[in-house]
């Protein structure tokens, strides 16, 4: 007799519209995550494209008499999660099973809000000034169209909000046939950092929020993004109701997550937008409470001036040792890689000539950043004011007393969450420990100061695996991710499944051996004639991923004149709608960045060639990666920068065989992938496709491919 998940396994294949059939490494995969479930002990699991990999963890998780919390990366893969295989499961299973998806708060309408907006009749208005986007842990988008000063669409948008709230039942964001601006948005939600909770919110019997969280405090299954589930480690387990088996799907992404969601980020618009809502609480208290909230907005240009100049550089690492940064002028850290050269030549930053041997040899960085002063008196300025303006609403609040309104009160005690918020914050910055990094982030019309933990494993070991079973899957595992998170070694399994595609026969990996090293100048035309003869070869169906924009644009520019198919660019549309037009079409060429390198899915004789313009090794400038190398030393190629560059590498390959009836060719664009001492490493992220450094047999084989069917 079979084991109940691989029974319920197949029952869920013969559901399906196609009438499948359970793959071995899907049913090995859930019998994995099953056992690992039963002993409280962590798995990392590889599945490659193909597996199945999401029925894998949810059918044990439906057959588990307890509640499973799922968290992904993207967006995508949650209304995947939610409209598809939940429903599907849901249907199979002999059991009730019963799921729910839950956002971050500022997701949601907030019907307090919208009541002292509208429900009184008062004038609409926006805060002035631009703002910062929304919190991390929220996940929210923001639009394409950030200026602050169209008032009158921001204005137009608002007003529609408020006719959406007149009807909408569950107050989801998602629900909008419009992309609403972040700031107009901003003035029907609220964020964690400023709700009091229902039991202190006139509306919170109505409230949106709490009602989903309601829905998953009673769900089997709840399904979130992985910055909330960071919120939710950040907050000391407030978040998210009790659990204790957590399945993080995408689990490349989990580390960046964790060290953005246990982090800290502090920009000129909150305190803009905390004097924005502090002032109509002391509109007509006294004097001193305005000049508070004056003295609070004042900071904000104080900080935007500070942190201006010190864009991309860490800052107030007075204890922390070791280099802080560097300019784009200068060398990358004098360490070398296995060729002997500069990390920062081996990173892909565009060098005029060859590393010499003075090249070789350390240079002195022209600029180092270890505590700047006068950062350090806006912050201390910060606090003072922050708190200035606390004691003013406070007494404000003293004074109104029992005449104060329920909304007023309401107002009152969001602006003073925000502002302990933030407060909180300004201290944490002004007590950095060794384990921390602290920069300034550069944003489309402002900066922020940003401090982050340099590793999240000892946070993790603390917060995370010591509580709660971790079930860690994706197409492509990092190396070294179980340490890197803190899994313990003794409770933590490991297991490669594969993929059910025959990549041999399907897929060949072209490296273009015979191109000049992409650090020097003129390998670009090179490279622009290499893709113009395979994009030829392969009748269009290419989808070419570059590691900058500024590659980006030349190629396009160079082979949109020479290229006799239609040519899209990352720049002409938002990416769902590139991506539908681009798998409408079959001669057509995609050309993209980063964005596009994973979470896309376009199976069919639409993409047959995959083209990566070269190794894409991380920034040498991140500061948070540069605190990581000084701590490696001498072995921090080898274990910071060599695992990202072969994930973002497996995750771009990736992109090509996304069904078993596909055919195609990944091509490297880079040399150093056929010549370079650590190659190895990075091939052996590939999946193992035939491999090829004759660019005749590629085209040979991608007109042969083409030409069936």
């Amino acid at each position: 007799m079979t084991d109940p998940v691989t029974r319920t396994l197949a029952q869920v294949a013969g559901a399906l519209p196609s009438g499948g059939e359970t793959r071995d490494g899907q049913t090995e995969m859930a019998r994995s995550v099953a056992r690992s479930m039963a002993e409280q002990r962590h798995l990392v699991v590889q599945a490659g494209t193909g597996t199945g990999k999401s029925l894998a963890y949810l059918v044990p998780a439906a057959l588990a008499d307890e509640r499973i919390v799922v968290a992904t990366a993207t967006k995508a893969l949650q209304d995947q999660l939610a409209t598809k295989d939940l429903p599907l499961l849901a249907g199979v299973i002999d059991r009730d099973l019963s799921f729910a998806v839950l956002k971050g708060r500022s997701n949601y309408l907030c019907r307090q809000r919208v009541v002292e907006m509208g429900g009184r009749g008062e004038q609409l208005t926006l805060p002035s000034g631009p703002a910062d986007p929304p919190d991390a842990d929220d996940h929210l988008p923001t639009s394409d169209n950030d200026d602050p000063a169209d008032l009158g669409t921001l204005g137009a948008q608002v007003r529609r909000l408020l006719e959406w709230a007149e009807v909408t039942a569950v107050g989801d964001r998602a629900e909008l046939d419009f992309e609403p601006h972040f700031r107009a948005w901003a003035t029907v939600s609220t964020s964690a950092r400023e709700c009091p909770g229902a039991y202190r919110c006139p509306s919170g019997r109505e409230c949106f929020a709490e009602e989903a969280r309601d829905r998953a405090a009673e769900a089997d299954v709840v399904v979130v993004n992985t910055h909330l589930y960071g919120a939710h480690l950040a907050s000391g387990g407030a978040v998210l109701p009790p659990h204790r088996v957590v399945i993080f799907d995408e689990a490349h992404e989990v580390e960046d997550v964790m060290t953005d969601s246990l982090g800290v980020e502090i920009g000129p618009g909150r305190f803009r937008a905390l004097a924005a809502s502090a002032r109509p609480l002391v509109d007509t208290g006294s004097s001193s409470a305005f000049d508070a909230v004056d003295a609070v907005a004042e900071v904000a240009d104080t900080l935007h001036r500070v942190l201006r100049p010190l864009a991309g550089q860490r800052v107030l690492a007075g204890t922390m040792g070791g280099r802080t940064g560097h300019t784009d002028e200068e060398a990358a850290p004098d360490r070398a890689t296995p060729d002997d050269e500069p990390l920062g030549l081996e990173l892909g930053l565009d060098e005029p000539r060859p590393p010499t041997r003075a090249a070789r040899a350390p240079k002195k960085h022209s600029r180092t950043v270890t505590a700047d002063p006068g950062l350090a008196d806006v912050l201390a300025l910060a606090t003072g004011r922050v708190s200035r303006l606390m004691d003013g609403l406070r007494q404000a609040a003293r004074e109104a007393g029992e005449d104060e309104s329920s909304a007023t009160r309401s107002r009152r005690d969001r602006v003073l969450l925000a502002a302990g918020h933030l407060a909180g914050d300004l201290a944490r910055l002004t007590a950095l420990s060794d384990d921390e990094v602290a920069w300034v982030d550069s944003g489309a019309r402002s900066s922020s100061l940003r401090v982050s933990p340099i590793d999240v494993g000892p946070l993790l070991a603390e917060r995370l695996w010591s509580m709660v079973t971790g079930i860690l899957t994706s197409a492509t595992v990092p190396i070294g991710l179980a340490e890197r998170l803190g899994l313990p070694d003794g409770e933590t399994d490991t297991l490669d499944v594969g993929s059910p595609f025959d990549y041999r026969e399907h897929a060949m990996l072209y490296v273009a051996q015979s191109l000049p090293d992409r650090r020097r100048p003129e390998s670009e035309p090179a490279l622009h004639d290499e893709l113009e003869a395979l994009i030829n070869a392969a009748g269009g169906r290419t989808l070419a991923l570059f590691t900058s924009w500024r590659a980006m644009h030349a190629a396009t520019e160079a082979l949109g004149r020479r290229l006799d198919f239609p040519l899209l660019s990352q720049s002409d549309l938002p990416k769902p709608a590139l991506v539908e037009a681009f798998s409408r079409d079959e001669r057509a060429c995609l050309f993209a960045t980063l964005g596009f390198w994973q979470g896309v899915d376009i199976p069919g004789r639409t993409l047959s060639l995959v083209a990566i313009d070269r190794i894409p090794f991380p920034r040498p400038d991140d500061p948070v990666l540069q605190a990581r190398r000084d701590r490696a030393g001498a072995g921090a190629f080898g274990s910071v920068d060599l695992p990202r560059a072969g994930t973002l590498l497996a995750q771009g390959a990736g992109r090509l065989i996304r069904s078993a009836q596909d055919r195609g060719v990944v091509a490297v664009l880079d040399s150093r992938l056929a010549t370079a001492r650590y190659r190895g490493a990075l091939l052996a992220r590939v999946p193992p496709m035939k491999r090829s450094v004759d660019r005749s047999e590629v085209e040979a084989f991608l007109r042969r491919i083409t030409a069936d069917g």
